[in-house]
Parts: structure tokens; C-alpha cells; sequence
């Protein structure tokens, strides 16, 4: 193979990156699109950069180093990577290699001035732009200085930042190769950058200009404040000119250098109206060249607009594909899940098989479209009012959106229509509408108990059924496992028991915030309501470090599990990350700790006591809704740190104290409720009212939580079985590894079944974008336009510098914060208060052992604020940046009952 050390811009496309790099291939690709004006130029090839490397051995080493480093270790990573840009940049470029570059300068002018510029084959990619993470430098004259800094630009693959970037977007050092662009110079008048969609919001529909005097640099490098245009449908819609004080323009000899701005000009629009309206066409132009939104580089100098970088926006979060042209607006499923981290393709497919309603994916994640509800006036005030209740955020969101006249058209009131319910406030898909779509259900205990046995008695008949289906059998059997999925939430009776605990909560709150003026007294009638199989399951953890508490062999075996070192063996029994690889292939490492237990002195009781734990609540883990993620019985390890927690922080006998503490303090305040009540004009017609809907919540409030129980039962059966088809890929050398699967669809695994073929580019790509989309936060609210609407609280009645949230469960407590973003990394202490993204069931163990939780994500009905309020934890939810806003360890004092948050 010949070497090709130089290659003509105009040569190069994006089919090319591996030889000019993302920003020479783009470059390439603009080249070649009509009307748009690219300066001259020609790249340094990877073949070069590759000849370089080879000339300095000893990198080698610093590279094996570097991929060991923490790339939180900022102090290492610093000096290691700046060894290795000295090495670079001391290494002699080879004399034919030299003159290669200087023959292609030859071409375009060896006096002229040129912008030297990095090319890595890892930039400007559409899941990583890389942007700013190499270097690039302008108006450098001359072969010698020419040479000097390809150079330059080949040791900034290495800069700190670089390294770091690469490290925590997966990609490899040696992955990684680094072209260099020679491009002619442009001296502008203005420059700037040009987003295709709006940065900010992420609507399509408008591109955002930024724009200054001189050179970009002044732009990038923070100098000056730019002017902005907002341009939609072929007009300026919003500008802002900014007073630019200093430019940066290029010397005649070489170099750049800043400059000061007369006065008189500095408030002058760097662009005309008509021009940004000209470079928002071209803009789009280059767009739909692409195929995606791009963040365009510009320069405007006589001969008018010059590009001079095209790269994709990769924060935009994507768009669910709706097969036509008309508006939509879409809520996030995760939101009502309690889980906004992405799923993968069989995790998304089989919640898409087993959903009430139809659902559309995005960036790893699902939504629902509820255009056909807020276009009838009848279902759009039911739908606001069951979110509003619900999640307050969403509801001024969509009502953001239904401002805007003309996005949401107006039909008559005729149902849901094709577009289906939105979740209902327990996330599973259809759920009667607030208000009663179906007749109230009496507070009738055998009620729970029959839809319970139900469950049971469906899930009995899948494990049963199930075990003799293999091949494409097991796939036709599974649709039809699906169909009675569906069946099962469905029921009527089902939907009744859970709207009838929820109505009641909403109830009780109103009406005895009229009648009382007390706020959100359905909190404390909630305590330890029976039959909540989330709350037990915090409740049994106890038990199980009950058994474990007087045996200090087996804590200090689990003590060693915890550690990552198995006491008897010295083997690791690492945790890993929650969801991501390792699911089924730990499951033989994680559950051998059990076996060796039981070789302790009451290790049996203990293995015992965790085995039945498993028994019931096994098929649990966080993010539970994406089947792909391991389960407890799949990595018991996972909860090893929480039951030493509950060792250390509680006596003999906790659980059932706790659970009687609650239900008495519920009593307590039910007479408290209904003597007042009885006290009021019209009173006993009052108090009569209120302990029907006591009654109601207390017997139907605990159900809610059972049909995510169930659902989650089901997924660990299906999982288990689709899981052993995957091994049987393996085996056959279908598959690499089990976990492949999870990166095909349903279908797609069923098909790869029926043929033993399967593309494994697509898995790799499916990869790829996972890695990616855990970059991207998934809006509550997003449109058809690509705008992510966020929604306010809209509150003035807190103190200055609170942090605001929904009250979801009454009380105050100060105490330590301890932000937890994986349950498994949780090391709590009595009165610690816990905040983090979302809380979905798995989480519950944690809850029995804090003094209050802060959430970013939730609402009045979902999991975390329904336990918190069973075990009668102060808590606030929906506490946008509350991870990033709060310090671990930072003291704070959480209002529940007026939902804000107070640093201390």
C-alpha cells in the first residue's frame, strides 16, 4: 500500500475520515455542495501522523500508561499527556514527507497565509463534535512555520482536555489519528457561527447566528460578546447587538493580535438583517447536505460568505419519527417511569410490545404523542389536570406549547382518537382520565386480594407455559404472552383500584386544605398503608440484616463483598455500573458469594435469608422498565451495601416497629381529622365524607404500587428465556456475546433466531449511539419541531435561593446530603438525607434508612413520592440540577410540605 501524505480539499469527502479527519472530510463534503465557498487548502494525512508515531517507540508505553490513568486525575493526566506533545513535537518531520507539504503549498501560493488546523478521526462526528478539543492555529506564513505547526496540531491529540474527552465518551487513544488541514486564510470583515436549530430550546425551525467583528477567534475565545439573530421562516425574528469593545485581526507578517473597536462602532450590527437571512439559507443548504443540524463556522469578507467549519450539533436531542409533516407534541414515558436514563433496542421494543398505549422512540428513550388530547377541549382539560396533579413542569410545558395558537390545532371533543392516552400517573399506559371514567370502586379489601391472586395466577401460567418454548416458537409464544400482559393491566377492576387510591389522595388533599387549611394531609393518612409491596420490600431488607447482624463472620465476609474482595477466595466480586455490561455474564460471579456464605459459621441462615429476599424480590433492579438491565437475582451484589447499612444503622426488630409507629400515627391522625371536622358547620356530613375517602386510600393506595410489580415479574420471566436463545447464538457463533442481543429490537432478535445471521456493524452502531445518548437529557415536553420544552414552577412564595420542587410528602428535616447516582454506591448514615435523579421501586431498600430525599425527576404519584409518604420521609421531587446544585455532604433542610429546598 502506498503511503498518500497530502490530499487536496477538494479531493476529500466524508466518506474520507479515516484520511483527512471529521473536520477535513466536512470540509471536503462542503466543498463540493453548490453556492457555498470553501477557502482553498489540502490535508496532512493520518498516514503522516501514523510515519510520525512510528519515529517515537517510547509513545507506546505513555499511551498503555495513559489508558490506565483516571481521567479524573487531573494532575496525572496533565503531565503524562504533555511528555508525549513534547515527544511529538520534538520528532524531525521526514525530509520526504516535507516536502510533500511543501510542494502542495507550492500550488496555492508558498507566501500566502494560512489557518493550520487539526483534523482528529474522532472529531466532528455525529454522536462527539470534538469541538475545541485540538488545536488550530491562523495566519501562519511560510513553509518553515508551516511545518512547525503540523506539528503542533499532530501533538494536540494529546492535550489534557483532549485526553479527557476521549476517555469519557469511550473512544480510545489508539483509536484515534490526527490529520491536519492547510487552508488559505480568510481576513473577514465578520465572522462568527451560524446553529442550523436553536442551541438552547432545539427547535428545527430556528437557526441562530452569532456574529462579530475580525476573526472568529475573538468569538471562540470569549473576548467579545457576539450580536445574535434568531431567524425563522426567512426572517429575522429576535436579535440582540452587543457592544463589541475589541476584534481580533491577522498581522501582515503572521500571528494575530487583538484590536480595539471605535466607539462609534462598537454598537453596530456585525451582520445586516438580510445578510444573516442569507446565511441561514446557506446554512440550510449545507443542513440538508449533511442530512442533520449543523453548527457552521463563517467568515464574511468581500467576495462574500466564506465556511470555514461544519460540524453536527450533537446536543440536540433527537426527534421520535411521526411519518408525516403535521405538528406533534410528544410527553416523556421515563418521566412517569421514574428511569430518564436510555434503553436499549430490546429494552425499548418490549416496553413498546407491552404498553397500554402506543409509544415512540428518541435518544434511547420513549414518549408518548398526546396531540390528539390537547386538540379537543374536553381530553385537553382532563389530561391537564391528571398531569398537573401529577407533575406540575409538564403541565406549564404543555401549556407553553398550547399558547403558541396555531402549533396544536382545535378539533371537536371525540375521545383520544388515534393517538392514544398519555401514561397515566402510574406510567403504565391508559389509565382512566381524573374525574372518574368509571364508577368509583367501594373500599372493599377482597378487591386487592383478587387482583393480586389474578396476577399471580397469569404469572404462574407464563413461568409454566414458557419453559418448553424454544427458537421462533418462543418469540410467536412470547406475542401472545404480551397480548395477556396487556390483558391484565387492562382490566377494568385494575384501573379502577388504582385511580380509586389516587383520587382519594387528591381528594383528602383538597378538601381538607378547604376545610382545615391544612396542606397535604393525605401524607401522614398514608403511612404504612397495607399491602404495598414497594414499601415491604424497604421493610424485609431490615429483616434480612436482622438475621445477619449478630453473625460477625458473615459481616465481615460482606464486608469483603463489598470491597470487591471475596473474604474466603480473595476473588473480585465486582458490582460494575448499574445497566450497563456484564448482565448475564456476572450472574454466576455475583451469585457465588452465596454458595461460599454458607461455609460460615450461620452463613446458612444468612444465605437463607437473602435467598428468600431474591425469591420475592429478585426480578427488581434500577431502571427495571428496560428488560436488559440486570436484576438482583442476576448481581445480588448489588444490595450487599445496603444490607450492612441497615446492619450498622438499625436495632433487632426495626421493620416491624416502623411499619406500627406509621399505622398508629395514621389512626391518630384520622380522629385528629375527623374530630375537627365534626367541630365545622355541616360537620358530620364533612367528617362522613372525609373516612369514606380514608377508608378508600387506605385500602387501595398500597395497590398502586403492585402492577409495576407485576410488570417487572413478567420481564424477568421473559428475559430468562430470551436470554437462553441468545446463549444458543453464541454458541452457534451467531453472536460474540449474550449481550448483543439487547442491542437488537424484538423483532430483529427473532428474525437473527429464524436465519442465524446477524449484522454485526448494526450492533456496533447500535452501541455507538447507547454509548451516546447517555449524553443527551431527555426533555419532559418536546415537539415536533425539535424543541424541548421544560416548563417553570412559577412560584414567588419561597426564599431567596431556594431551590424549588413539588411537595410530595409533608414535614421539615435538616441533615447531611448525600448525592447518590447509582444505588449501589449508596454508604448512608442515619438522619442523611438522599438526593438524586429519580428514584424508581429498586430504590425503596435505601429509603427505610434516610431522613428525607430530593429528586430531580418526579410527581405526587410516582414510586418515590408514594413510599416516602408511607414511611414519612420529608420530601421535595422535582428539583431541577438538584445533583449538580447540591454538594455531597453539603448541609440542607428539605420542606415537603411547601416543596423547596434550603442550602445551608
Amino acid at each position: 500500500m502506498i503511503e498518500q501524505y497530502v490530499l487536496d480539499l477538494q479531493e476529500a469527502d466524508e466518506t474520507q475520515v479515516a484520511v483527512v479527519g471529521g473536520k477535513g472530510a466536512h470540509l471536503g463534503g462542503l466543498s463540493r455542495i453548490e453556492g457555498i465557498h470553501v477557502p482553498g487548502g489540502f490535508c496532512v494525512t493520518t498516514d503522516a501522523f501514523r510515519r510520525i508515531m512510528a519515529e517515537a517507540p517510547s509513545i507506546d508505553d505513555r499511551l498503555d500508561q495513559l489508558s490506565r490513568l483516571n481521567p479524573d486525575d487531573r494532575e496525572a493526566v496533565r503531565t503524562l499527556s504533555a511528555e508525549i506533545r513534547r515527544t511529538i513535537e520534538g520528532i524531525a518531520i521526514p525530509d520526504d514527507l516535507a516536502a510533500a507539504i511543501t510542494r502542495a503549498l507550492g500550488r496555492l501560493g508558498e507566501q500566502a497565509a494560512y489557518a493550520v488546523r487539526s483534523s482528529a478521526t474522532a472529531e466532528d462526528l455525529p454522536t462527539a463534535s470534538f469541538a475545541g478539543q485540538q488545536d488550530t492555529y491562523l495566519n501562519v506564513v511560510g513553509p518553515t512555520a508551516i511545518l512547525q505547526h503540523v506539528s503542533r496540531c499532530w501533538a494536540s491529540l494529546f492535550t489534557e482536555r483532549a485526553v479527557t474527552y476521549r476517555r469519557r465518551n469511550g473512544i480510545g487513544h489508539r483509536t484515534v489519528h490526527m490529520a491536519v488541514v492547510v487552508q488559505q486564510m480568510a481576513f473577514p470583515h465578520a465572522a462568527g457561527t451560524l446553529f442550523t436549530a436553536d442551541p438552547v430550546t432545539g427547535n428545527r425551525k430556528v437557526a441562530t447566528v452569532d456574529a462579530g467583528f475580525g476573526l472568529g477567534e475573538a468569538l471562540v475565545s470569549g473576548l467579545v460578546n457576539p450580536d445574535v439573530f434568531k431567524v425563522r421562516g426567512g426572517e429575522v425574528v429576535a436579535k440582540a447587538i452587543a457592544a463589541k469593545q475589541r476584534a481580533v485581526h491577522a498581522l501582515p507578517d503572521g500571528g494575530t493580535r487583538e484590536v480595539a473597536i471605535d466607539s462609534q462602532r462598537q454598537e453596530q450590527p456585525a451582520l445586516t438583517d438580510a445578510q444573516a437571512v442569507r446565511l441561514v439559507r446557506l446554512g440550510r443548504r449545507i443542513e440538508a447536505h449533511f442530512g442533520r443540524p449543523q453548527d457552521i463556522e463563517w467568515c464574511l469578507a468581500d467576495e462574500g460568505f466564506q465556511i470555514v467549519q461544519s460540524r453536527p450539533i450533537t446536543t440536540l436531542f433527537p426527534i421520535p419519527e411521526a411519518g408525516d409533516q403535521e405538528n406533534h407534541v410528544y410527553l416523556s414515558v421515563g418521566h412517569q417511569q421514574m428511569m430518564t436514563d436510555p434503553m436499549k433496542p430490546l429494552g425499548l421494543s418490549v416496553w413498546q410490545l407491552t404498553a397500554m398505549a402506543p409509544m415512540h422512540e428518541a435518544g434511547g428513550r420513549l414518549f408518548v404523542d398526546v396531540t390528539r388530547r390537547l386538540a379537543s377541549p374536553a381530553s385537553r382539560a382532563a389530561l391537564l389536570d391528571v398531569i398537573g396533579r401529577g407533575d406540575p413542569l409538564i403541565r406549564d410545558a404543555l401549556e407553553t406549547v398550547l399558547d403558541r395558537d396555531d402549533f396544536v390545532p382545535s378539533l371537536p371533543d371525540a375521545g383520544p382518537g388515534p393517538g392514544g392516552p398519555p401514561p397515566g400517573p402510574g406510567g403504565l399506559g391508559g389509565t382512566p382520565k381524573a374525574g372518574g371514567a368509571s364508577a368509583p370502586v367501594e373500599a372493599d379489601p377482597a378487591i386487592v386480594t383478587e387482583l393480586i391472586e389474578r396476577s399471580q395466577v397469569s404469572i404462574a401460567a407464563l413461568e409454566r407455559d414458557i419453559r418448553t418454548k424454544t427458537g421462533p416458537a418462543l418469540f410467536d409464544f412470547l406475542l401472545e404472552a404480551f397480548e395477556e400482559h396487556k390483558r391484565v393491566l387492562g382490566d377494568p377492576l385494575n384501573l379502577q383500584a388504582i385511580m380509586a387510591g389516587m383520587e382519594a389522595t387528591w381528594w383528602l388533599n383538597d378538601k381538607l386544605m378547604e376545610w382545615l387549611g391544612e396542606k397535604n394531609a393525605a401524607d401522614t393518612l398514608t403511612l404504612s398503608a397495607p399491602g404495598n409491596v414497594t414499601s415491604e420490600m424497604g421493610l424485609a431488607l431490615l429483616d434480612v440484616a436482622d438475621v445477619i447482624r449478630p453473625r460477625p463472620e458473615v459481616v465481615a465476609f460482606l464486608q469483603g463483598v463489598e470491597s470487591g474482595e471475596s473474604v474466603e477466595s480473595g476473588e473480585s466480586v465486582e458490582s460494575g455500573e448499574s445497566g450497563e455490561s456484564g448482565e448475564s455474564g456476572e450472574s454466576g460471579e455475583n451469585n457465588a458469594f452465596l454458595d461460599e456464605l454458607a461455609q460460615l459459621a450461620g452463613g446458612t441462615e444468612a444465605r437463607d435469608a437473602i435467598e428468600a429476599y431474591l425469591g420475592r424480590y429478585g426480578m427488581r433492579c434500577v431502571g427495571e422498565i428496560d428488560i436488559t438491565r440486570p436484576r438482583w437475582r442476576e448481581r445480588p451484589t448489588t444490595l450487599v451495601r445496603v444490607i450492612l447499612d441497615n446492619v450498622r444503622n438499625f436495632e433487632p426488630g426495626a421493620a416491624e416497629r416502623r411499619f406500627e409507629q406509621g399505622r398508629q400515627q395514621a389512626r391518630k391522625k384520622e380522629q385528629d381529622v375527623l374530630a375537627r371536622l365534626r367541630a365545622l358547620p355541616d360537620g358530620d356530613r364533612k367528617a362522613d365524607e372525609a373516612k369514606r375517602m380514608i377508608d378508600r386510600v387506605r385500602t387501595f393506595i398500597g395497590y398502586r404500587e403492585y402492577p409495576k410489580y407485576g410488570i417487572v415479574s413478567r420481564y424477568f420471566v421473559y428475559k430468562q428465556a430470551l436470554l437462553e436463545e441468545a446463549e444458543r447464538l453464541v454458541r452457534a457463533g451467531v453472536l460474540s456475546e449474550q449481550e448483543d442481543s439487547f442491542y437488537l429490537t424484538f423483532q430483529e432478535l427473532h428474525d437473527v433466531v429464524r436465519s442465524n445471521q446477524v449484522d454485526g456493524r448494526l450492533i456496533q452502531r447500535r452501541k455507538d449511539a447507547f454509548r451516546s445518548y447517555h449524553a443527551l437529557t431527555p426533555p419532559r415536553v418536546l415537539t415536533s419541531d425539535g424543541e424541548a420544552v421544560t416548563g417553570a414552577y412559577r412560584r414567588d412564595d419561597v426564599p431567596a435561593g431556594a431551590l424549588i420542587g413539588l411537595p410530595v410528602s409533608a414535614g421539615t428535616i435538616e441533615g447531611r446530603a448525600r448525592v447518590i447516582l447509582d444505588m449501589a454506591e449508596a454508604d448512608l448514615e442515619a438522619g442523611d438525607i438522599l438526593v438524586t435523579t429519580f428514584t424508581d421501586p429498586s430504590w425503596s431498600p435505601l429509603f427505610v434508612g434516610i431522613a428525607g430525599l430530593v429528586t430531580e425527576v418526579g410527581g405526587l404519584m410516582t414510586h418515590g413520592a408514594v413510599i416516602a409518604r408511607e414511611y414519612g420521609l420529608p420530601a421535595v421531587v422535582g428539583v431541577e440540577g438538584a445533583t449538580r446544585l447540591i454538594r455531597d455532604g453539603q448541609r440542607i433542610r428539605v420542606h415537603g410540605a411547601d416543596g423547596y429546598v434550603e442550602r445551608c
